[in-house]
């Protein structure tokens, strides 16, 4: 009898368990996670937690560099190896600028381009150095007649003076000679008139031998001219 109120007395006390504190087991899976939590999913989803910022590095704590300004370089005209560093003298004493005509690209006999200008003056008129040098070369050529090379001091540019009806007094080659400097007087020699004596001018752009025979022509008027 004492037996049967023990038994009794413990199926009365779980039934009162169970029905307090239920079932507790834990969710078998995360998907029974999502359904059997909703309230923890649901905030998951609608506030996703950023990924973490990278670690800073010392450059990144310094200030930004203020960009450098772009100059304005549209009324700078271009500069290029071919071209020599300043505007040259007008060659022939008395000349202007208003007297010269671009005749670079004249075309001559035997499909030539002139590669020159054409300064027409008095025979005799001076004519001086476009800029500092010396002269490399006194040639006599059938089509130039007495002509000059002078070589810029950089030795990149030769000035090429032709048609010359005499050199000037004691010009000599490899002697110094400066901008202004009275190197011959105008003429007709070579293939020239002699009903129209000039000066031909020419500059060369001369390759790593320097020699005073070669060289690429560019146009001498702008440079003369300023145009």
């Amino acid at each position: 009898m004492k037996l049967l109120g023990v038994l009794l007395l413990g199926m009365l006390l779980g039934a009162l368990a169970y029905r307090e504190f239920g079932d507790v087991r834990a969710p078998a899976s995360s998907q029974d996670c999502a359904s059997a939590c909703p309230t923890i999913g649901a905030a998951t989803n609608a506030h996703p937690m950023p990924p973490p910022a990278p670690a800073a590095t010392p450059s990144d704590s310094r200030p930004a560099a203020a960009a450098a300004p772009i100059p304005d370089t549209s009324s700078v005209e271009p500069r290029t190896a071919a071209t020599p560093p300043a505007q040259l003298l007008i060659p022939v004493e008395g000349k202007t600028a208003a007297d010269l005509s671009d005749t670079f690209a004249d075309a001559r006999s035997q499909g030539r381009s002139h590669d020159a200008i054409d300064i027409m003056a008095q025979a005799g008129t001076p004519v001086v150095a476009v800029a500092d040098g010396h002269i490399e070369k006194l040639f006599d050529s059938k089509p130039g007649g007495l002509t000059i090379y002078q070589f810029e001091p950089s030795g990149k540019f030769a000035y090429y003076y032709a048609h010359l009806q005499r050199y000037a007094d004691g010009l000599a080659e490899k002697q110094t000679i400066r901008r202004g400097q009275v190197i011959g007087y105008v003429g007709s020699t070579g293939n020239a008139s002699a009903d129209a004596p000039h000066l031909h001018f020419a500059i060369f752009v001369l390759g790593p031998e320097r020699r005073w025979w070669e060289g690429s022509a560019i146009n001498p008027y702008p440079l003369l001219t300023g145009k």
